[in-house]
């Protein structure tokens, strides 16, 4: 009689241990093992055909052992500097910008580095050709100029830039003095005595060799040594002036709310001509200043009117009103005229924020023609066109010789979108063109920057702070003032 031969137990390795064990407890013998490792093999082998390769990763590989002991080597504060170095600010794309019309040829002058921006608009015929200016900017450096703005005063003033100085006025009356490099040279506080700091808004600045000209919400034009901040001379005005002084040799000229315009001499602020226009009967925050070439001074008010004077005796030329409204908004009512007279060549352009700019021949007065768009700021003559912020807060470009409108941009408008919060709109401040592109700044915090021959949005950086006043550009450096008393400079 056969013996059963015994079973064997199959235990290679630690490993194998487990199966031993499930082989055991279910009696299988060698043939059945056999089969059951013959199935597994055959399954795996299936589902490795079937699956994807195995992805590698580029990149270079590293032992681990050397980033441990990179880690325990790094030093924190060997690795930062002591002091952080200016930053550009962040990018930021933008929402809801659309362009209408067609983009039509444009020949730019040639961008050339001004060093000084002296009025509104960088001279006193209110305009500068197309000054230089870097491709990408960045911020590189900021400055405290005064006070924040409150609810009731804000800064309006645009900077001037002479000497190697930038200029600017708060919005309690603070006029400073800042290197181009960033240093405060002087502060100056220009609020009368018996008078409350920020009681009074409005006011501008100007200059011209090393006098600066300040007007101020107190009725009053003060004259500054620009290297010292010393007082010249202080003249007291019988009406808060509409804007900022204009300058041109000898002479200082400054319209006021009372409808009055005066020339004063520029050395001992004594008055020596005067005329007066139509009584206003409302006014913008910021109002227009006075435009000189050659031998006239254009003199805008808040009536609407615009006077061509002898700059010299003062005797009238011609005048005009820029009248017309946007039907449908309540601002139509208002007579004041916030597009400061823009001389190019022969030709004036007059903006009204009612939605009226008029092109004006400056030897005679004749209207060369009207454009149902109205000038929010100084408008910027190039190229054959015309840049502008448009009454209804849009960027635009018309032909300078007839008007039309070539393309425009819509920029943001009310501060809340939905109808029954719209409490308030932005503000926009520019164009200026600079080193190729169109640039505002806006009171959203932003600065934008636009291709001038599309109007396509380039860039749209973050300012931090609400923008108050017109950016300005010498030296090759965007200057731009925020309503939190900083002054920023871009390059």
């Amino acid at each position: 009689m056969l013996k059963p031969r015994p079973r064997k137990e199959y235990v290679h390795s630690k490993s194998s241990s487990f199966l031993a064990v499930i082989w055991k407890a279910h009696n299988v013998t060698l043939p059945s093992m056999r089969l059951w490792f013959g199935l597994i093999i055959g399954s795996a082998l299936l589902l490795a055909s079937c699956s994807p390769p195995e992805e590698i990763l580029p990149g270079q590989r590293f032992d681990p052992r050397d980033i441990a002991e990179a880690s325990e080597a790094f030093d924190p504060e060997e690795a930062l500097p002591t002091e952080p170095l200016p930053q550009p600010p962040t990018t930021i794309a933008a929402r809801g910008y659309v362009v209408t019309g067609e983009p039509a040829r444009l020949s730019l002058p040639a961008a050339r580095t001004n060093s000084d921006w002296t009025h509104i608009g960088g001279s006193a015929t209110h305009q500068i050709r197309h000054p230089s200016l870097g491709a990408t900017l960045t911020q590189v450096w900021t400055a405290q100029i005064g006070q924040a703005a409150s609810r009731r005063v804000r800064p309006s003033a645009d900077p001037v830039v002479s000497g190697g100085r930038v200029f600017t006025l708060s919005a309690f009356s603070e006029v400073q003095a800042t290197s181009v490099s960033g240093a405060v040279l002087w502060s100056r506080d220009l609020t009368p005595s018996g008078e409350r700091p920020g009681e009074a808004a409005g006011g501008g600045l100007s200059i011209q060799g090393n006098r600066l000209y300040v007007t101020t919400g107190y009725g009053r034009l003060h004259v500054l040594d620009a290297t010292s901040g010393a007082e010249v001379w202080t003249q007291i005005l019988d009406a808060v002036p509409n804007s900022a002084a204009t300058v041109a040799d000898k002479l200082v000229y400054v319209t006021t709310r009372g409808g009055e315009a005066l020339a004063l001499d520029t050395d001992t602020g004594r008055i020596l001509w005067r005329l007066s226009a139509g009584d206003a009967t409302s006014f913008t925050a910021d109002g227009a200043s006075p435009a000189v070439s050659g031998r006239t001074v254009l003199l805008p008010f808040g009536s609407g009117d615009v006077i061509a004077a002898l700059r010299l005796g003062g005797m009238r030329l011609w005048s005009t009103v820029v009248t017309g409204e946007r039907v449908g908004r309540a601002y139509a009512r208002i007579t004041d005229i916030t597009g400061d007279p823009v001389i190019d060549g022969d030709t004036a352009y007059i903006g009204t924020p009612t939605g009226r700019l008029a092109a004006i021949d400056m030897a005679t007065g004749e209207r060369l023609w009207t454009a149902n768009e109205g000038a929010a700021n100084v408008v910027w003559p190039a190229g054959g066109s015309l840049f502008m912020i448009t009454d209804q807060r849009d960027l635009a470009r018309l032909s300078a010789s007839d008007g039309s409108t070539i393309w425009s941009g819509t920029l943001p408008l009310y501060v809340t979108e939905k109808v029954r919060r719209r409490r308030g709109v932005f503000a926009h401040y520019g164009p200026v063109l600079a080193g190729g592109r169109l640039i505002v700044v806006s009171s959203d915090g932003f600065l934008r920057e636009f291709n001038p021959t599309s109007g396509a949005l380039l860039r749209n950086t973050d300012l931090g702070s609400p923008a108050v006043a017109n950016p300005v550009v010498a030296g090759g450096t965007l200057f731009v003032v925020t309503e939190n008393g900083i002054l920023h400079a871009f390059r």
